[in-house]
């Protein structure tokens, strides 16, 4: 089955095409560039520009497998999370051609691209524990062999990515902040400013990185003269070191075979390193997307879209974008 996948839930444009499960082409197109004035998206913005990119980026989609729309079996777009405006523009191209082509279709969810993404590049035992870490995720995922999801802790406040651009934008650095923190901490020291650690009490499997932020934006008024790419490498180590630990907490407390580590944040050469390390420690096997795929991409769409059609589920094409949407229930861990 050939499967034509479509993301549009927050500032990228994806399409891409995947044949029995393997990936035929995945383009992206970027709007760094539109948000970069402003060191964060802008909603309105983001919206305007997945209509001026959407049909363009199918085209080279199906040019780049050398197929075209005849050759489609199946279509699937992200349904959710997201913001609302961009995810009614991919999701209504891929209705749009579903009905004009009598095709099948499904939307999919989001966060569930990420979490089986890693399958594109090689099989990955189940249970495993996710780890989707981005500019609007930072969450913990169990995934069950019987394919079901349970959330296992979440940032109760920004997430990863976001603390990064907020990061970013008080050194002055730019967008987007995790890359920019990554570049310019290549030269500092990550032991040059002292940050916390943030747990939340009662509940170790879940985040907090708004206090982080805090903390960076007082030690910079009280220091204006810490050198940029000191303060950048301490902030990128305080953040890295909050998902490891995490991370590692949670290997100890759920029996899993695998770590799948996914999200815009993953393409972190720090983060990937140290999960390396966490993975090794607790004796699961690492997996860890394409950097092509760790970002907000088709690929993982068009795959989650291929594993529901081949399944034989279908959706109507009443099919709404729903800005919140969960893939399973809140598991509960016992505080050790």
């Amino acid at each position: 089955m050939i499967v034509l996948g479509i993301e549009s839930s927050c500032d990228d444009t994806g399409a891409a095409v995947v044949k029995d499960g393997k990936e035929l082409s995945n383009i992206v197109a970027s709007q760094d560039d539109v948000h970069a004035p402003f060191g964060g998206i802008v909603p309105e913005l983001a919206a305007r520009n997945h209509v001026l990119h959407i049909l363009p980026v199918i085209e080279k989609a199906l040019r780049d497998a050398d197929l075209t729309l005849d050759d489609i079996d199946g279509i699937a777009a992200t349904r959710g999370p997201g913001l609302v405006g961009s995810l009614l523009v991919g999701l209504c191209a891929a209705k749009a051609i579903a009905r004009a082509r009598d095709l099948p279709f499904v939307g999919v969810n989001h966060i569930e691209g990420h979490l089986l993404s890693g399958e594109l590049d090689a099989a990955v035992p189940r249970p495993f524990l996710g780890l989707v870490v981005s500019g609007g995720h930072s969450a913990l995922y169990l995934a069950r062999e019987d394919r079901t999801f349970g959330l296992l802790g979440q940032t109760r406040d920004d997430a990863a990515g976001e603390a990064f651009d907020k990061a970013a934008k008080l050194l002055g650095l730019g967008y987007p902040g995790g890359r920019e923190i990554q570049r310019v901490a290549e030269t500092g020291n990550p032991q040059a400013m002292r940050l916390p650690r943030p747990r939340v009490r009662g509940a170790e499997l879940d985040m907090s990185f708004s206090g982080l932020k805090t903390a960076l934006w007082q030690e910079l008024e009280k220091h204006p003269e810490l050198d940029v790419p000191d303060v950048a490498a301490s902030f990128q180590e305080a953040v890295v070191d909050t998902l490891a630990k995490t991370t590692r907490r949670a290997l100890q407390r759920v029996d899993v075979k695998a770590l799948v580590v996914t999200g815009g944040v993953s393409a972190n050469t720090p983060l990937r390193e140290r999960m390396a390390e966490v993975a090794r420690d607790e004796g699961v096997e690492l997996h860890v997307p394409a950097l092509s795929r760790c970002t907000d991409n088709a690929a993982m769409i068009a795959y989650a879209g291929w594993q529901k059609l081949v399944r034989g589920e279908r959706d109507a094409l009443d099919l709404n974008a729903v800005a919140t949407l969960p893939i399973g229930p809140r598991v509960e861990i016992p505080v050790s």
